[in-house]
């Protein structure tokens, strides 16, 4: 799947999430905490594709989250792919094909998605606000990427970073500190699940199951079957995943989004 479609399922996810917990949990969330959900959630989803470099030295190609920074972001993702060609190399069996690149290795499993998740609550409850503010403006960044693809092709790799950084230190300075923390980390992993089952219903797949083995194969690509699965870029998913997404992401948004704007303007029903 490509990356606005990611960005796009990460961000219908969250608001999904958020109105069931609302409804059916009575976990209640600001306008605020939601809206940052749903942009971490959404940059989460682009996360798992760091693994694809481009060319550094030109600053082109990769995919669209390893462009977010221009040839910071490029960099960082190569050092990504190598190190998950690597792991791959390294722990792969008798049956698993030799691999040039790590694209959909090491970042595409669920230990990724947990430890990205993990990582990022640890961080803002072991460093607090500097630790906050560099996940918001990394998580921002990309989800302006993948959500606004077309702006930020327009904008260039500079306008995304400084609008990021800005989101990011207004964001902070909304943020309750005592539940807005682990709700960061959780939109983070959230994400990477989301973009992981975005991947599944590809015909490539992902190694959902790694680190165990399934026969003599360690890494072993679990997708939907060539006759169901869809074709990345294909008008399938540009047209009608993009169309479906966007509809779920604005009735849930609706949803969650009544209840705090009711009580903005005391309004009782």
């Amino acid at each position: 799947m490509m990356g606005p479609q990611h960005a796009l399922s990460g961000a219908a996810a969250w608001l999904t999430g958020s109105w069931v917990a609302s409804t059916f949990f009575d976990y209640g969330q600001s306008m605020t905490t939601i809206a940052i959900g749903t942009a971490v959630c959404a940059g989460g989803a682009l996360l798992p594709d760091l693994d694809m470099s481009g060319k550094v030295t030109h600053n082109e190609g990769g995919s669209t989250v390893s462009r977010s920074f221009g040839v910071f972001s490029l960099f960082i993702a190569e050092v990504i792919e190598k190190i998950s060609v690597g792991v791959y190399t390294a722990t792969k069996l008798s049956h698993d094909p030799d691999r040039h690149n790590g694209h959909r290795t090491l970042t595409h499993t669920l230990p990724f998605a947990a430890l990205m998740g993990f990582g990022a609550t640890w961080l803002c409850t072991r460093f607090g606000k500097w630790a906050v503010l560099g996940i918001l403006f990394v998580m921002f960044g990309f989800a302006l990427r993948g959500l606004f693809d077309k702006w930020a092709h327009r904008a260039g790799w500079v306008i995304v970073t400084i609008t990021s950084g800005a989101a990011a230190y207004g964001a902070y300075l909304q943020l309750p500190e005592g539940r807005g923390f682990p709700m960061i980390g959780l939109a983070v992993g959230a994400g990477c699940i989301v973009h992981l089952l975005g991947d599944i219903i590809t015909r490539a797949g992902v190694p959902i199951f790694w680190p165990i083995p399934t026969g003599r194969k360690m890494w072993r690509m679990v997708g939907l079957p060539d006759k169901f699965a869809i074709e990345a870029g294909s008008k399938v998913e540009t047209t009608v995943l993009r169309t479906i997404f966007t509809a779920i992401a604005l009735v849930a948004g609706a949803g969650v989004l009544a209840s705090p704007l009711l009580k903005k303007f005391n309004i009782e029903l």
